[in-house]
Order: structure tokens, then C-alpha cells, then sequence
């Protein structure tokens, strides 16, 4: 993949790109998928892709080469020239990295164990776990991954990184109305704690039995990490300056001013040990760095690759993606709050453990809808009474940051369907949320 890079590099730079970035990849994966209690499906494959950002001057193009014969090279090639020379220039577009860069090592980002994992005998053992807490069927997921990349610039870029993953999504019911979802996801087999995540979906499934309708209104929420993991992304999508600028984020001219609760501090960080995002450069080769985007509260700095921040007149972040910049690993900082303790301070409540169907009405405002799932439990004067169904929340991302109350000590990595870049969070309390019924 290194000699088609190079060649491909220097090919592109004889037919007049001006600027190249080729990013190779090589990723092998195990997958196996269980219903009713049964493993259903097993599959292996490998994957191997060249992706490529071209300009000429400041028109740009890009493309991925996943066949690589000659013939279909050069044809992609000449097809991705004829398409950058005939297109209309990017005003946005300035520049892109220039190296050589030093990289950092990245703790706890590469196990070999991984790739020798027995994934039947672990989703087995899920299976049975779920079940062993009153669960009648189990559902889901377990995936283990291996990824290789190789970063070509013509800016002076050379750069290299691995990692290996193991994902869990399980979901475990205990009647027809009543389950429980947890995700659990690791770089290193030493942090996988599968046995954990699967008794935690059943013992939700078990307790979210029978559940009463519930009644829209204003709620004091406690949301568990899998269910609020989802709305720190879209404030992670939101902290791009391409989707500030594109007029898909409620964080426009909000820098340094006061957004979410003072308890609130939230960072990227592409550099986290066992951080399922972790990566030691952006898509431009630019080396990655803990940015942080809320301090106490007040909104710091937008997401930047080299061409906006040399329109801002400030340094990359490191979060180009291939066009626009992006988060890689979104953390929200713990405090010392027990679960315990957020029920007690909670008169009128729910907890809710899983959301899905997130959607904006308004991406200026930040006004969105979604839909509760799993196991969603109604709270009266700090007490768990009993799990209901049937709502929804509507509410602004914005008035949901500045009524967080309390945040927990119980940091949780989440990547799922819902939430596609990895978030850590603990359990926070989110005070007057509005909840309403899903046909509203």
C-alpha cells in the first residue's frame, strides 16, 4: 500500500494536482450477530481502500480506490483530474498540513490478543449473562477489528498508525415491553468487560417490566451514558466550523461565551488512552491534540484543519477530516456524583437509559426530538417508583447544557448506531426537561 501510494502520489502531481493527500487503508474484521439467543451469523472479511484529496489551485476532488488493477487505477485517476479541473474553486479552501511532523505514541491503542479472540465462546458467555438475570431473549452484536493506515502528502507528510477494536451492542428483553440496551466498546482486551455489559442489559430489561404510560410534562432527567453519549456528538458535530458555517449548528458566534452549566467541561481528544477515536494524526497528517471545546461552562473554539484556521488566523486544532474538520474522541469530564445521589435530589423524574430517532427541528437553535427506549424509569421523591413507556423529549440542545445539575463519577465510552463518534460520559441530571407524547 506504500508503493501505491507513492506511485499514485506522483502520478497526480504530472497531471497538475497541486496538492495530494492519500490516505491507504487496510482493516480486518470479525463479525457475529445473535438473535433469539443463538449466534446467527458469522463473518470475516478484509477491506482495503485508497482514499484521495486532490486540488488544483482551489478546485477540489476527491475519491476511493477500492479495485487495484492498473486499469481501474488509471482510469480513477484521470477521472478524479477531469473532475477537479472542471469543477468551481473552493473559496474555503486554502491549504492543507505541511510536514514532517513528530507523532506521539498512543497508550493502550493496539492489542495483538484481539485478533486471536475466540468471538463465539465471548458472545456465548453474553448470552448466558443476559439471561442468567431474568432476561427471555438477547439480541446483538460483537465485532473485533484491526486497522492499519498510511498517510501520503505532498506537503511533506508521511505518517503511519494501527489500532485494534472489540465492540459489544447487546440488547436483552425480559417481555415483550420491557428491554434493556448497553453497548461497551475497547482498544485493548484488558478493558473489555463484556460479562459486565451484559448482566447490566438484562438487569434493565428485567426492571423496565410492565411499564405505565407516561405523562408528558416537565422532568428533572437522569440520563445514563448510553442515552446522553448521543446528544454530546451532535454538540461535538455542532463545535465543527464547517457546520457553523454551513448553518447546521447552534454554536454560531457562541465563542467564549457562557453555553451549558458551570459543572459543565468538554473536550476532544484524539489522544485518549484506549480512546475508540484515538489517533495520532488528522486526514491532512496534522498531529492530534486534546482541544478543548467547554470550560466551565463557556464555549471555547471551534473544530479547525488548516485551511480554517488559516482563514480564522489561528492554529489547526488537528481535526481535518478529508473536507471538513471533525471530532474524534468527545469527553465529557466527571465530577463526583454518585447515581445514588442524583435519584435522592430528584422530586419529579425519569431516568432514561437509551434514546434513539434524534432529530432537529431547528439546527440554528439546537431544538431536536427523540425517542426514549429501553428501559426509561419513572423517579418521585428520590425513589424509583416504576418504569414507563410512550414519550418523547423535545427540548433545545442548548437549554439542555445549561440546566446539567449534576454530573456523575461513572465515565462510560460509548460509540453506537446513535452515536457515531465515540463519547465518554458518566450519568447526568438534566433539570426541567420537556417531555412530551411521540405524536406531538
Amino acid at each position: 500500500m506504500k508503493n501505491l501510494s507513492y506511485n499514485i502520489q506522483q502520478t497526480l502531481l504530472k497531471k497538475g494536482a497541486t496538492h495530494v493527500v492519500i490516505s491507504a487503508n487496510k482493516n480486518t474484521t470479525d463479525q457475529i450477530i445473535f438473535s433469539n439467543n443463538r449466534i446467527n451469523i458469522t463473518k470475516s472479511w478484509n477491506a482495503n481502500n485508497v482514499d484521495i484529496f486532490i486540488a488544483i489551485k482551489n478546485r477540489i476532488a476527491t475519491t476511493s480506490i477500492k479495485e487495484f488493477t492498473k486499469s481501474e487505477i488509471d482510469s480513477t485517476l484521470n477521472k478524479l483530474i477531469k473532475t477537479a479541473k472542471i469543477s468551481a474553486p473552493n473559496k474555503d479552501f486554502i491549504d492543507i498540513a505541511h510536514g514532517p511532523f513528530k507523532y506521539k505514541k498512543i497508550k493502550d491503542s493496539y492489542d495483538k490478543r484481539i485478533l486471536k479472540i475466540n468471538n463465539g465462546n465471548i458472545a456465548e458467555k453474553v448470552i448466558d449473562k443476559a439471561m442468567e438475570t431474568g432476561s427471555t431473549k438477547t439480541a446483538g452484536l460483537l465485532e473485533s477489528s484491526e486497522s492499519k493506515i498510511f498517510l501520503l502528502s505532498s506537503a511533506g507528510v508521511e505518517a503511519e498508525d494501527s489500532s485494534t477494536h472489540i465492540h459489544l451492542s447487546i440488547r436483552a428483553f425480559a417481555s415483550k415491553n420491557a428491554s434493556g440496551h448497553i453497548t461497551h466498546s475497547s482498544r485493548i482486551l484488558e478493558h473489555f468487560n463484556y460479562v459486565n455489559a451484559a448482566q447490566e442489559a438484562g438487569q434493565i430489561a428485567t426492571l423496565a417490566k410492565n411499564p405505565k404510560p407516561g405523562i408528558p410534562g416537565r422532568y428533572d432527567i437522569i440520563f445514563k451514558p448510553l442515552a446522553f453519549a448521543s446528544l454530546l456528538s451532535l454538540i461535538g458535530e455542532a463545535s465543527s466550523v464547517f457546520s457553523v458555517e454551513s448553518g447546521l449548528s447552534c454554536l454560531k458566534n457562541k465563542i467564549n461565551k457562557n453555553i451549558a452549566s458551570k459543572e459543565v467541561t468538554f473536550f476532544d481528544n484524539p489522544t485518549l488512552p484506549n480512546g475508540l477515536g484515538s489517533i495520532k494524526f488528522d486526514a491532512e497528517g496534522y498531529p492530534t491534540q486534546k482541544t478543548g471545546l467547554i470550560e466551565k461552562g463557556k464555549f471555547k473554539t471551534y473544530l479547525h484543519n488548516t485551511s480554517t484556521a488559516k482563514r480564522y488566523k489561528i492554529k489547526s486544532t488537528g481535526n481535518a477530516g478529508i473536507i471538513a474538520p471533525q471530532p474524534f474522541n468527545l469527553i465529557l469530564e466527571k465530577s463526583d456524583w454518585k447515581t445514588e445521589e442524583m435519584i435522592k435530589s430528584v422530586k419529579k423524574g425519569l431516568m432514561i437509559t437509551n434514546i434513539w430517532y434524534t432529530r432537529f427541528k431547528n439546527y440554528i437553535t439546537g431544538e431536536f426530538s427523540t425517542i426514549p427506549r429501553d428501559g426509561i424509569f419513572l423517579i418521585e421523591n428520590g425513589e424509583i417508583k416504576h418504569p414507563i413507556t410512550g414519550i418523547r423529549i423535545s427540548d433545545s440542545l442548548l437549554d439542555v447544557l445549561k440546566n446539567i445539575a449534576a454530573i456523575g463519577n461513572n465515565p462510560t465510552q460509548i460509540t453506537s448506531w446513535e452515536t457515531s463518534t465515540p463519547t465518554t460520559t458518566p450519568d447526568v441530571l438534566v433539570k426541567n426537561v420537556n417531555v412530551t407524547k411521540p405524536k406531538e
